[in-house]
């Protein structure tokens, strides 16, 4: 047996930066290759990897803000220890290879593997680079987009349109059982609510209010985020909801005739994957750098998905943008169904790019 290929993963801060790592994980867990994860100390990550018992090793690092703020000063410095943390880590781990799904923890990890001459590649989510990926492009080795638009951002000679890479489990839901489990029946469609892995204060607000019209039309899942369960609704006929959903998530996802999301990358690639027609709720600019929005609008120019905006959510138009959505749901999947049967399978193009790198020196 030959030594087993080390291939260090980065990135964190959501589970959207953890997830494809996750999912290229699966993909080689059969063959000779190990895996070992670097994040923050406190991360989404560390609870994700130890899930997935992957050896993890925490460094300092600090947040990347593009306005002017007193703790942007301590920053410099908690990235710097976390360049000498990683590298320190790297030389000891000796990896084949540095995969990145970005997150301002990458950065430090990215710097010192570049030291160490380790082949660096990077996913980027958004339409636009994040200021993570932004720093870290002139370290890479590969850089791979999940949309056609962004490869104008890299160096041409570097950077690869591929889509988003789906963990495939996601795919093989059985409806039939997520049915059971949420003791929902078949008269009436199943609409899902998801916020994100941090829920969405202002969509379950706007759910909640409209529980009982909603729940005439639909049966509701409504994953809400850590401590956001309304005790108040746990028993309103047509109703679930829950913090976070694991193991069950494909299942449900099977079950689910439409869904309200947040504009996350790699959600909206599974939701389109699976063909769930979606209305988008992408965070403002009041809490993000407008990365959502442009992705919300990326996929209602293509047929995807329809887009409400943060700062226009109501219970009214919350409610209006649902009747939409099912009016239009025919027409949206119809467009999904197109586009699924043309794109290439991001994940296997990216483990196929992952093996000619660390093949090559065999």
């Amino acid at each position: 047996m030959t030594n087993k290929k080390k291939i260090v993963f980065t990135g964190g801060g959501t589970a959207g930066h953890v997830t494809p790592n996750i999912a290229i994980m699966n993909e080689l867990k059969n063959e000779n290759y190990e895996f070992v994860y670097i994040g923050s100390k406190k991360g989404i990550e560390k609870d994700l990897m130890q899930k997935q018992n992957i050896t993890y090793y925490g460094i300092s690092s600090g947040k990347l803000r593009r306005y002017l703020d007193m703790e942007n000063v301590k920053d410099v410095f908690r990235v710097l220890k976390g360049c000498f943390e990683a590298r320190k880590i790297l030389k000891q781990l000796k990896p084949d290879l540095l995969f990145s799904k970005g997150g301002f923890v990458s950065v430090p990890v990215i710097i010192a593997a570049n030291t160490l001459k380790i082949p660096i590649f990077i996913h980027e989510s958004d339409i636009t680079p994040g200021l993570a990926n932004k720093i870290s492009k002139r370290f890479a080795t590969k850089i791979f987009t999940s949309f056609d638009e962004t490869t104008k951002y890299f160096p041409q000679d570097k950077v690869m349109a591929i889509g988003s890479p789906i963990r495939k489990e996601i795919l093989t839901g059985s409806a039939e059982k997520g049915k059971r489990f949420l003791d929902f029946h078949s008269g009436k469609p199943i609409l899902t609510v998801m916020g994100g892995s941090l829920g969405a204060k202002k969509i379950n607000e706007a759910v909640r209010a409209n529980i009982d019209e909603l729940t005439k039309h639909y049966q509701i899942v409504h994953l809400c985020g850590k401590n956001n369960l309304d005790s108040q609704l746990e028993s309103h006929p047509g109703y679930r909801q829950f913090e976070y959903i694991h193991e069950e998530l494909a299942d449900i996802l099977a079950a689910t005739d439409l869904v309200i999301t947040r504009g996350g990358s790699n959600s909206i690639f599974e939701f389109l994957a699976l063909e769930i027609p979606m209305l988008i709720i992408p965070l403002g600019l009041n809490q993000s750098r407008g990365d959502q929005i442009l992705n919300a609008k990326s996929f209602t120019e293509k047929g995807f998905a329809i887009t409400l905006q943060d700062e226009d959510v109501t219970k009214e138009s919350l409610l209006e943008h649902v009747k939409l959505l099912q009016t239009k749901r025919d027409v949206i999947k119809k467009s999904m169904a197109n586009a699924n049967q043309t794109r290439t399978n991001a994940l296997t193009t990216l483990v196929d790019e992952i093996k000619k790198v660390l093949n090559k020196n065999e």
